[in-house]
């Protein structure tokens, strides 16, 4: 098998040849190819190249094309701030007030030049590999989060408390930019789509407002996807555990989840009929363990997953720019043995 069919087969629940691996990697891949994060993100050559480098380099099957998580903020009007070596992050609120949605027009992000950086770079990767390395599109935030980043966090959660209708012509308005996206990255022949929407996390609402707030809107969301043909991956943060069954409800057809979620709860709730990407800690073990320690947490993932074939071998979040290249090297080696 190759590294498409590897993680077709985990998506679809047959068992492939050997575990396949999808990194979430852009930072370390890019200061691998020597390019600052500048670079990589006002050039879709060089994003394009940071991944069939890592790809070569590495081995893996599946490559996950990130830019950073304020470009579609920034489509809809966001301040963003560009540092030369971090990522792209938001500075300002677009709405300060929930009255401002009352003359928020709707804004076509297919103009935005950094979105078309975005489309462009997964367009010329798919190209390179064809059907040998799966690509999954990343299309930035779901609509809750991306709500969050229009009025800011902590006027985000307040307003979710003022019983404000408005709360829901913001979200329907965040879901309309994310479908968007979801429909542009469905043209550049990519397959898998994704979003991350961490701030409906339960480490920041309880699960009762996630139902209300975020799970609606992840659903249209996944739906939008699914009748574009294309299987959805949903990203959430933090501690998840009280949630799964939810995140279910919204019909993803995988979750990419974090470290920090009970891996035991995962495989009880997900590994008969829902394919996980993750979890194992980017930094703590990753970036900073030992080679022996990747190892060990990459075999006692596989030793949970023994008998579900639904499992696609990853960090539970970013991968920091400064992991060591034996560590990625020794979790690869483990995920492609198990």
């Amino acid at each position: 098998m190759n590294g498409y069919e590897r993680i077709n087969a985990a998506l679809t629940g047959e068992w492939p040849d050997k575990r396949p691996v999808m990194l979430h990697n852009f930072m370390m891949a890019a200061k691998e190819a020597g390019f600052t994060q500048k670079e990589y993100r006002e050039d879709p050559e060089k994003i394009a190249k940071t991944h069939i480098q890592a790809i070569e380099k590495y081995h893996y099957d599946g490559v996950l094309i990130d830019v950073d998580t304020a470009t579609l903020a920034g489509a809809v009007g966001v301040p963003v701030d560009f540092p030369v070596n971090e990522p792209a992050r938001t500075r300002g609120v677009t709405l300060n007030s929930l009255e401002d949605i009352d003359v928020l027009e709707r804004v076509d992000i297919s103009g935005n030049e950094r979105i078309q950086i975005w489309l462009e770079s997964c367009q010329l990767v798919k190209k390179h590999f064809g059907n040998e390395i799966y690509v999954r599109g990343n299309c930035d935030q779901a609509a809750f989060s991306l709500a969050s980043m229009m009025r800011g966090p902590a006027e985000w959660m307040m307003d979710l408390l003022t019983g404000d209708q408005r709360v829901f012509d913001l979200l329907d308005y965040c879901t309309d930019a994310t479908i968007q996206f979801i429909e542009l990255m469905a043209k550049t022949g990519v397959d898998m789509v994704s979003n991350g929407d961490s701030p409906a996390g339960p480490e920041m609402i309880s699960a009762e407002m996630y139902r209300e707030f975020a799970l609606p809107y992840e659903k249209k969301i996944v739906q939008k996807a699914n009748e574009l043909n294309l299987p959805y991956c949903l990203h959430i943060c933090g501690n998840t555990d009280i949630i799964l069954d939810d995140m279910k409800e919204s019909g993803t057809d995988a979750v990419e989840l974090d470290y920090k979620t009970d891996i035991h709860k995962i495989y009880e709730k997900y590994s008969k009929d829902l394919t996980f990407i993750g979890n194992i800690d980017p930094s703590g073990v990753i970036a900073r363990g030992t080679v022996r320690n990747v190892e060990e947490k990459t075999r006692e993932l596989l030793d949970i997953y023994r008998d579900s074939p639904k499992l696609i071998v990853n960090a539970g979040c970013a991968i920091p720019p400064d992991t060591p290249s034996d560590n990625l090297r020794k979790m690869i080696e483990a995920a492609r043995m198990g």
